[in-house]
């Protein structure tokens, strides 16, 4: 069995993360739980962006956006995405890819719930990624909302989660000389058994 230690041990690749970005979450100045989400288009073509983790599960990587958005609509469209955590403040990083379905239901009301208010109406009033006329159409958008919902809107049949269910999981640690420490999980399915490698830096 390849041995594992200091920072690496574990035998649960879910509770490591966990683990990595409680630490992070006392060293990193903004955002400790940003990733950068790659997805590709209906030509192939990669896009990424930066979105905010919520949740890492049992089996699983959740965030949240708008379904219509340029992200959600590639997401449903190929059922897959990756993403990179980096912690300056640890040299580490995790990198995940793997199947992504919606997450909605009751976690997804708390979620939206826990949000400022503001953040809730705006959900509603922004059509993520589609064209904008002008700031000031978006912020009478936003009164619109205000005026319809007032201080307790739902969650928006249109915004939601989503959550990663990965085939590979990989640690990465910086190292002196760039001979960085990498551990790789890997299955074919989310429903097999994870295969453990150390790769070269």
């Amino acid at each position: 069995m390849l041995k594992r230690t200091g920072i690496f041990a574990g035998a649960d690749p879910f509770v490591i993360a966990q683990r990595w970005l409680g630490e992070a979450e006392a060293t990193e100045p903004n955002d400790p739980n940003a990733v950068a989400l790659a997805t590709a288009d209906a030509r192939g073509l990669p896009n990424v962006r930066m979105v905010l983790l919520k949740e890492i599960t049992a089996d699983g990587f959740v965030f949240y956006t708008n379904y219509d958005s340029a992200k959600g609509n590639e997401l449903a469209a190929s059922g897959q995405a990756a993403f990179v955590m980096h912690w300056k403040s640890l040299r580490r990083q995790l990198r995940v890819r793997g199947r992504v379905a919606r997450f909605e239901g009751p976690e997804a009301d708390a979620y939206y719930a826990s949000r400022s208010l503001k953040s809730r109406l705006g959900a509603w009033a922004s059509r993520q990624s589609h064209p904008l006329s002008s700031r000031a159409a978006l912020m009478a958008e936003v009164a619109k909302v205000s005026a319809r919902y007032g201080t307790n809107p739902p969650r928006p049949p249109f915004w939601g989660g989503f959550k990663i269910t990965p085939v590979e999981i990989e640690f990465w640690a910086d190292g002196d000389f760039r001979l960085h420490d990498r551990f790789v999980w890997r299955r074919e399915a989310p429903e097999l058994q994870w295969e453990i490698e150390r790769l070269h830096p």
